[in-house]
C-alpha cells in the first residue's frame, strides 16, 4: 500500500524540480540591456520595421527612376519563330477563274534582332532591324526559300505635337529627389517614435519607484499613526486617512508593474528585441544649451522638406495635364517612315546578295471636325485644375512655414522649462522630506503630508515630461527641415549602399 504513494511523491519532486530548472535556466537566458536616449534611436534607426519599410519604399522608388533612366538607353531585342508550321486546306482561283480546294502545308522561321532607341527630344523612336526568314512548302512540290532584311532603319512619331517624354525627364527625376528626402524625413518619424517609447517607459519605471517609495513611506507611516491612535494624538477619521493612502499605495504599484511591463513590450517590440531581453532606460542628465534661429529654421525647411518638392512635381504635373489638353483639341499627326533592304532567293548563300531598297511611309493625321465641345471643356478642366493647384500650394507653402517658426518658437523655451521643471523637482522632494519629519512629530496634519507627497510625485513627473517635450520638438524639427542643429549641417544619407537589397 506505501508503494504507490512512495512513487507519487518521487513524480511530484521531479516534476518541482524540473519546474525550478526550467526557470533557472530561463532566466539565466535573459539579457539585460540599460540604454540611453542616444541608444535607443540608433537601436529603432537600424532595426524597427518602420526604418525597415523605409528602406524598402526608397529603394521602390529608386528602381522606378532606373527604369526611367533605361528608357532612354539602346534596347536590343532578339526574336525568333521556328518552327511555325501551318497545314490546312485552302481554296484556290485557277487560272480560268474556277475555285478549287488545294493542300497547304508549309512551314516558317524567322530571326529578328532589333535595336530602338527613344528620342526624348522629339517624343520619337529610332529603330534599326535586321531579319532573316525561310519559308518550306512541303507536298508533292517541295521548295524552300529565304528573304532576307540586312538592315532597315526607321523612325517613329506618335502624337507630334505633344511630347511625352519631354515631361517624363522633367517630373521623374524631381520624384527621385522627393524620395531621397522623404526617407530622411522617415528616418527622423523613426527617431521621434523611439523618443515616445523612450519616454514612455522612463516614466513607467519612475512611476514605479514613486510607487515603491510612497508604499513604503505609507506603510510606515501607518504603523506611526496606529502607535500615535493609541495614546490619543490623532483622530481616529485621520487614522483612516492613513490606512487609505497606505491601500491606495498598494494598488498604485500593482498598476505601475503593470505599466512598466507593458511600456517594456512596446519599445522591445519596436527596436527589434525578443522577450529574452529586458530593458531598463537611464535618463537624460541634461539638454544642450540651443537656441535655433527662426528664420534660418524656416528657408532651411523651404528648402529641404520633401513637401517642397512635391509641390514643384505637382505643379509640372498640372503644366502637363494642360498641355495634354490642348494636344488633344488640335490637330494630331502621327509619322512612321523606315528605309532598308530586302533580297529573297531560293538559296541561303544568295540571299544577301544584291539587296533591293525597301521603303515605307505613313503619315497619319487626326482632324476634329464636330466633338460638341469635348476637347474644349478637357482644356479648360485641365487650365481651371492647374489654377486650383497652384492656390492649394500656396497656400500649403505659407501654412506650412508659419507651422515651423512656431514650432521652433515652442521650442526655444523648452530648455527654460526643464531647467524650471528640474529645480520643481528638486524643492518638491525637500518639501516632503521636511513635511514628513514634522507630521512624525506631530506639527503637521495628514491631509498637509497627503499633499506635500502629491506635489512631489507630480514635480517628478514633471521634470520627465519637460524632457521629453524638449527632444521631441527638437526632432520633429529635424524632420520639417532635414537639418542637425546641433552639428549645424544637412542630415543626409549614402543611398548608394541602400540600393543594395539585402
Amino acid at each position: 500500500m506505501m508503494q504507490p504513494v512512495s512513487t507519487a511523491v518521487r513524480l511530484l519532486v521531479i516534476v518541482l524540480l524540473s519546474s525550478a530548472i526550467g526557470k533557472a535556466q530561463a532566466q539565466d537566458q535573459t539579457r539585460h540591456k540599460e540604454l540611453n536616449l542616444g541608444e535607443v534611436i540608433e537601436l529603432a534607426r537600424e532595426q524597427s520595421l518602420d526604418a525597415l519599410v523605409a528602406k524598402h519604399q526608397f529603394r521602390s522608388d529608386y528602381w522606378a527612376y532606373r527604369s526611367h533612366k533605361a528608357k532612354f538607353l539602346p534596347k536590343v531585342t532578339l526574336n525568333s519563330e521556328f518552327p511555325q508550321f501551318s497545314r490546312a486546306i485552302k481554296k484556290y482561283q485557277n487560272p480560268d477563274g474556277s475555285y478549287s480546294y488545294v493542300e497547304d502545308n508549309i512551314n516558317t522561321s524567322s530571326l529578328n534582332v532589333n535595336v530602338q532607341q527613344n528620342i526624348g527630344l522629339t517624343g520619337g523612336q529610332l529603330f534599326v532591324n535586321t531579319d532573316l526568314q525561310r519559308i518550306d512548302q512541303f507536298g508533292d512540290n517541295r521548295v524552300h526559300s529565304y528573304r532576307s532584311t540586312p538592315i532597315s532603319i526607321g523612325y517613329r512619331q506618335p502624337m507630334l505635337f505633344y511630347n511625352e517624354y519631354k515631361w517624363e525627364k522633367q517630373i521623374e527625376p524631381l520624384k527621385y529627389k522627393q524620395a531621397k528626402k522623404e526617407y530622411l524625413a522617415a528616418q527622423e518619424e523613426v527617431t521621434i517614435q523611439a523618443v515616445n517609447y523612450f519616454f514612455d517607459l522612463l516614466l513607467a519605471q519612475k512611476n514605479l519607484e514613486i510607487a515603491r517609495s510612497n508604499y513604503a513611506n505609507a506603510d510606515t507611516l501607518y504603523k506611526i499613526s496606529k502607535q500615535r491612535y493609541k495614546i490619543g494624538t490623532i483622530a481616529e477619521n485621520e487614522l483612516m486617512s492613513m490606512k487609505l493612502r497606505y491601500l491606495n499605495a498598494e494598488t498604485d504599484r500593482n498598476e505601475a508593474r503593470i505599466n512598466l511591463r507593458a511600456a517594456k513590450i512596446r519599445l522591445r517590440s519596436y527596436l527589434g528585441f525578443n522577450q529574452s531581453v529586458d530593458l531598463s532606460l537611464k535618463a537624460p542628465s541634461d539638454v544642450p544649451d540651443m537656441t535655433i534661429d527662426v528664420s534660418k529654421a524656416t528657408q532651411l525647411a523651404m528648402e529641404n522638406n520633401p513637401e517642397m518638392v512635391n509641390y514643384k512635381k505637382q505643379l509640372l504635373q498640372a503644366r502637363q495635364r494642360v498641355a495634354k489638353a490642348k494636344a488633344d483639341k488640335g490637330i494630331n499627326a502621327d509619322l512612321f517612315a523606315s528605309f532598308g533592304l530586302t533580297q529573297k532567293a531560293e538559296e541561303f548563300a544568295r540571299v544577301y546578295d544584291s539587296p533591293q531598297n525597301q521603303e515605307t511611309l505613313t503619315v497619319g493625321l487626326e482632324i476634329p471636325l464636330v466633338d460638341w465641345g469635348l476637347g474644349k471643356g478637357r482644356y479648360r478642366m485641365a487650365q481651371s485644375g492647374q489654377k486650383v493647384t497652384k492656390t492649394n500650394i500656396k497656400r500649403s507653402k505659407r501654412e506650412f512655414e508659419q507651422n515651423v517658426s512656431l514650432r521652433v518658437m515652442k521650442f526655444n523655451l523648452q530648455d527654460d522649462q526643464v531647467e524650471v521643471k528640474q529645480q520643481a523637482n528638486r524643492t518638491a522632494q525637500k518639501r516632503y522630506h521636511i513635511t514628513q519629519k514634522r507630521f512624525m512629530v506631530g506639527k503637521v496634519s495628514v491631509l498637509e503630508l497627503n499633499e506635500a507627497a502629491r506635489q512631489q510625485d507630480e514635480a517628478k513627473r514633471n521634470y520627465i515630461q519637460a524632457l521629453r517635450n524638449y527632444w521631441h520638438d527638437y526632432y520633429q524639427i529635424r524632420r520639417m527641415t532635414l537639418y542637425d542643429f546641433l552639428e549645424q549641417k544637412e542630415l543626409t544619407q549614402d543611398f548608394n549602399k541602400l540600393h543594395q537589397i539585402r
